[in-house]
């Protein structure tokens, strides 16, 4: 092409332009928005979940008609008396003595309320081991754990005097507090490590301090910004803490994706012979453009959460969004006026033993060239051996299973607790994860009701649903009843299920089913499990669809073609399904589960799987876009396809492999945590971005390309009318700089 004039349009060249002539206003405003954003959030204050808004279904209507009523329930405890080599039996005078020492210690903390003796309430195990000592703590059961030290010093000191014995406390308060002593620390520490590991890897592929700290310092004002205005729309839509930390994750991954592509294309730029101006005009124009389409595009996947009608995964949606959003704006807009502002000396701080490597680092990749040689030599074969290995990493997705994980297959026997809930539940199976049922009518005391309620519990246990005890509370003035019904089946999740359906399906229609105007939602642990279950299972089609269609259309839009919107959608379903290939393999058979430090639990944590769509299907298009942009850039440049292919793939190469390097390590840090749904979770997303940045944009894109030719810009004549999203492509690197100020690109 010869010297031509080329108009460079579109919103991020506007945007980049603008903020590179307005340099300190354009800081000003990002300080400013994030400062106010701050301010304003911690003044509004955060509102979170509540319990009763989680779920739909039974488990909601139990805990309205609780919250209507303006019963408070306590935090229960109990505490086990058991004897260790069975030789002691409940009915002994030495175990006796040590039930009456629990239930005096307990009491004199002042801190317990409604204990209960196993004698007085007969639970005590059938083989006469075990017995349960059994009271509610005073006060707010949410700030429970926060009170609960004293009473377990207490169980504690028993324990010392009574060693035939095993004396151990456990509830909701006493598991909430070892929880956070145990992991409280581990999740902090993963977040604050995040910061780290992305400005190390960064430093490596910058070679200058200032260069790398760039990234972070946007995804880390990104995120103080969003913490902000979490707090002013959760008055609105409520946040939580898993929402948070999810945010964190999602902002750090794309505040530093985003700064890194606009930055290597501005480098890139200026040591081809060009300007610092021109340089950040054509980054503007170029980079600027695919961290919208891409931003966008992650943004609208995250709102796919928001079909799920779950609380806790719209306020998780919710907030990737935001973050995602001001990530995405900062990179537009602040950025190219910091770097206006540094000019050469974003290269201070330069790394000695990397100023070889530095100064080569606008180089193709020798790596990826040699890759692309072959692939595109048989690009046809190259198709048939990468999506074969990658169908059959897929396969074993084929069989997963989804469930809520219980203690055990969530902590395995890092936390004294879990082995103290098993011994509770072969003990009293379902004692420690009861059912109940809140049993709402204009007068409990009725005589229909009263016998509704007896014939419930004698059919509980004679249907095979319990083996008691069934215990009712009664809640006179406000004419409730609190039902509490240990399941067969306790910790094991399948048999408590059928337990729990038997008592939904058969018992309650037969008794409480028959009186008029009575209300009887079955909740509890295993019940709102199996909610969230079935509510989550029937939101995947309608945020399925959501999310692939708005992708669809909005690739459609920006690069007008529509071969390049299908072969996205279906390049970045192959990666989500290797990457559930790669969950079951090893989580739920245990294949290779020691070499990530985790083990086979037999399932997948239930939220996983609709969570890793909505999140790698967003994040994949951070690749997609830059690489396709940038093949796409070359072609109308006048390339040939071929050439534009492998020009697209090999000068993207470092900016996406540096990219997938920081996200792969982020996310493999959620990997190293002890819970295993945060395993599972991290060794996920770290597996699904490691084969998008390699397999997929390296191997499959390229290849598919290839065989498809021209037709990768097909776009049928009766779309022509649809909106022009796409821009002026930059023209090819001069050796001699262009000296203009406004938009016209001089060639």
């Amino acid at each position: 092409m010869g010297n031509t004039q080329v108009r460079v349009r579109g919103l991020a060249a506007r945007a980049g332009g603008w903020s590179a002539r307005h340099r300190w206003a354009a800081v000003g405003i990002w300080v400013l928005f994030v400062v106010l954003a701050m301010g304003l959030g911690s003044a509004a204050g955060r509102v979170d979940v509540n319990e009763s808004d989680q779920l739909k279904g039974e488990t909601h209507t139990a805990a309205t008609i609780i919250d209507d009523a303006g019963i408070k329930e306590p935090a229960s405890e109990t505490v086990l008396v058991q004897s260790k080599d069975g030789a002691v039996k409940a009915t002994s005078p030495q175990f006796r003595a040590a039930v009456a020492d629990v239930v005096q210690a307990v009491e004199r903390t002042g801190a317990v309320t409604g204990v209960t003796s196993p004698y007085d309430t007969h639970t005590v195990s059938r083989d006469g081991r075990s017995a349960l000592v059994q009271f509610d703590l005073r006060g707010d059961a949410e700030t429970a754990a926060d009170r609960i030290e004293p009473v377990l010093k207490a169980v504690a000191g028993v324990q010392k005097d009574h060693g035939s014995l095993r004396i151990e406390e456990i509830g909701g308060a006493s598991m909430q507090k070892q929880y956070k002593d145990a992991f409280g620390d581990d999740f902090q520490q993963a977040e604050y490590s995040a910061v780290p590991v992305a400005l190390g890897i960064l430093l490596i592929a910058f070679g200058a301090l200032v260069a790398a700290l760039l990234p972070v310092a946007l995804a880390i004002t990104a995120i103080m910004a969003t913490m902000g205005l979490m707090g002013l729309v959760s008055h609105l839509q409520p946040m939580s803490d898993t929402a948070n930390s999810v945010m964190l994750l999602v902002g750090m991954a794309v505040g530093v994706d985003y700064c890194l592509f606009y930055l290597r294309r501005e480098r890139e730029e200026r040591a081809a012979g060009r300007d610092a101006g021109t340089a950040l005009r054509i980054a503007a124009a170029t980079s600027g453009r695919a961290i919208i389409v891409s931003g966008v595009t992650v943004c609208v996947a995250m709102a796919g959460m928001l079909f799920t009608g779950l609380a806790e995964f719209e306020a998780m949606g919710l907030a990737s969004l935001m973050v995602v959003a001001v990530a995405m704006v900062g990179s537009v807009t602040v950025l190219p006026a910091l770097l206006s502002l540094l000019g050469e000396r974003v290269e201070k701080g330069r790394l000695p033993f990397l100023a070889r490597r530095r100064r080569s680092g606008n180089r193709d990749s020798r790596f990826w060239t040699a890759v692309l040689r072959g692939v595109l030599a048989k690009p046809l074969v190259s198709v048939v051996v990468a999506a074969g290995a990658l169908l059959a990493v897929a396969a074993p997705a084929l069989g997963m299973k989804t469930q809520q994980l219980t203690l055990d297959q969530e902590f395995g026997d890092s936390l004294p607790i879990v082995q103290t809930y098993n011994r509770v539940n072969d003990a009293f199976p379902g004692g420690s994860e009861p059912a109940e049922v809140v049993v709402k009518a204009k007068d409990i005391n009725a005589p229909e009701v009263r016998q509704a309620l007896a014939d419930f519990k004698r059919q509980a246990v004679a249907s095979g649903a319990s083996r008691g005890p069934v215990d009712v509370k009664l809640y006179d003035a406000r004419n409730v009843a609190l039902v509490s019904v240990p399941l067969v089946g306790g910790s094991d999740m399948d048999r408590a299920t059928r337990s729990l359906e038997k008592l939904r399906d058969e018992v309650r229609p037969a008794t409480l089913g028959k009186v008029a105007g009575v209300q009887a939602p079955v909740t509890g642990q295993v019940a709102g499990n199996n909610d969230f279950n079935d509510q989550l299972m029937g939101s995947v089609v309608p945020v399925f669809v959501f999310v692939v269609v708005f992708a669809f259309l909005l690739m459609l839009l920006s690069f007008r073609s529509l071969t390049v919107a299908v072969t996205s959608i279906v390049l970045n379903l192959l990666s989500v399904a290797a990457a559930y290939g790669i969950l079951v393999a090893v989580f739920q058979h245990g294949w290779g589960a020691s070499l990530v430090g985790a083990e086979g639990v037999g399932a997948i944590v239930t939220w996983l799987p609709l969570f890793l769509f909505v999140i790698l299907f967003g994040l994949s298009m951070d690749y997609h876009v830059f690489v396709v942009s940038r093949i796409r850039e070359a072609r109308m440049r006048g390339r040939t396809t071929t050439d534009a292919i492998r020009h697209g793939v090999v000068t993207t190469a470092g900016v996406v492999t540096s990219a997938a390097v920081i996200m792969v390590a982020v996310f493999a840090i959620f990997g190293t945590l002890s819970m295993q749904s945060m395993k599972q979770m991290g060794v996920g997303l770290a597996a699904a971005v490691l084969i998008d940045a390699t397999v997929i944009r390296g191997v499959l894109l390229p290849a598919v390309m290839a065989l498809l030719g021209e037709r990768n810009w097909y776009l049928p004549k009766w779309l022509h009318r649809l909106p022009d999203l796409t821009h002026d492509e930059a023209p090819e690197p001069v050796t001699a700089p262009a000296h203009d100020r406004g938009e016209r690109l001089t060639v």
